[in-house]
């Protein structure tokens, strides 16, 4: 049942349960005391009962929609829609002045005030809460919030439960630029086989950019499986140098190019062509920097073919594709490709590298001795796409 209040003196407001919360407004008359709902006015007769509904009701009402308050005659004045925490919802009224509507759906779990002033005076308040979800979708967020990336770092969210309604969980996604950069969303499989959506722009970001994405999730259902959200997020970063990392698998040569214009050549050796050794090609995205780490083999299909400490270590994809220092292949370096699978460089020229990049930094890779284009999911791919095949991924499309 919902909870009702009674206000006195002079204005005061009634509430009757019905199929759908239902509340009277009455105006003071211009007599003595204020009438109750329905009651007498100075006149000796009755005053005209304004009824206002709120869709929502009882200590289980199904979040997921928008609050509605509705007048059944006049005009609202004033609604105020509070929820637990203290937080005041967003509404906007109806041009004929009978309905208000929250911006944001109700939220699972929460509590809510309502309440309501017409023209005439007359006011209502009125208590519901939401049933609390039987489960909880939850995501994580890259790049980390507040950081300076390359300009080819997509915005990337994973969720933690499956996402059926795509089209509702976009809608809650706001991206907003310091120069109106154009962008679009893009659904996969992430490839830890979670659903994933990433926001790419159509073209490198312009450096300085700021890019802040406003996810506002709370009260947004998944569907199915995937369970509600209970909270928004918010991140944001910069965007950082201009730079590009170009690599010629077939030249054996790694170029680091700033503003356009060339900083340093070195040579490389990139993985064996003509089996699962080989490198892949396509425009990557420097994922993460990650120094000194154990790279064994078994963990990307290659059996006991190596398991080493390796230096200067920059990931490239999630199966396993790094630059990195490889001092062992020394002797290839600029005339073969003989690793297993990474780009790699003397100490030196890794350590240089390492340096000057950062993650985000595109690495745009090209050559016969592949083994294919990079994937879509296998880190950020997407930049393997035209802008029209990336649109196209958009739930919204």
């Amino acid at each position: 049942m919902s909870r009702t209040h009674a206000r006195t003196p002079l204005r005061t407001a009634a509430l009757a349960g019905t199929a759908v919360l239902t509340a009277a407004l009455t105006a003071c008359s211009g007599g003595g005391g204020g009438p109750s709902a329905g009651g007498a006015g100075g006149n000796g007769k009755a005053e005209p009962e304004t009824r206002i509904t709120v869709n929502l009701t009882g200590e289980r009402a199904r979040p997921g929609s928008p609050i509605e308050v509705t007048l059944a005659e006049g005009e609202l004045t004033r609604v105020t829609v509070t929820d637990s925490k203290g937080t005041t919802l967003d509404g906007k009224v109806s041009a004929d002045g009978r309905t208000w509507t929250s911006v944001r759906n109700a939220a699972p779990g929460t509590g809510y005030t309502v309440e309501a002033r017409d023209a005439n005076g007359g006011t209502a308040k009125a208590d519901f809460a939401t049933a609390a979800p039987q489960k909880v979708n939850k995501l994580s967020l890259a790049p980390g919030k507040n950081s300076t990336v390359g300009t080819a770092q997509p915005l990337s969210i994973v969720f933690d439960h499956p996402v059926k309604d795509k089209a509702a969980v976009e809608r809650a996604l706001k991206v907003t630029t310091s120069n109106g950069t154009e962008g679009s969303w893009g659904w996969m499989q992430d490839w830890s086989g979670k659903d994933r959506v990433d926001w790419r722009p159509r073209e490198y970001w312009k450096p300085g950019t700021k890019v802040t994405l406003d996810a506002r999730l709370n009260g947004v259902d998944s569907g199915p499986d995937g369970g509600w959200f209970v909270r928004d997020y918010t991140t944001g970063f910069t965007v950082g140098r201009n730079q590009v990392v170009k690599v010629d698998l077939d030249g054996h040569r790694l170029k680091l190019l700033r503003d356009g214009r060339l900083v340093r050549e070195v040579p490389v050796s990139a993985g064996t062509p003509g089996g699962e050794k080989a490198s892949w090609r396509g425009r990557t995205v420097l994922m993460s920097k990650e120094g000194t780490i154990n790279m064994r083999s078994e963990t990307v299909g290659l059996g006991d073919a190596y398991d080493k400490m390796v230096d200067y270590s920059m990931r490239l994809t999630w199966s396993g594709m790094y630059a990195h220092a490889a001092p062992w292949n020394a002797r290839y370096m600029g005339n073969a490709n003989r690793s297993s699978g990474c780009i790699g460089m003397t100490d030196d020229d890794a350590r240089w590298v390492y340096g000057q990049v950062q993650v985000g930094d595109p690495f745009e890779i090209e050559g016969a001795d592949a083994k294919g284009t990079q994937a879509l999911n296998n880190g950020y791919g997407e930049w393997n796409l035209s802008w029209s095949e990336w649109q196209a991924k958009s739930a919204l499309r």
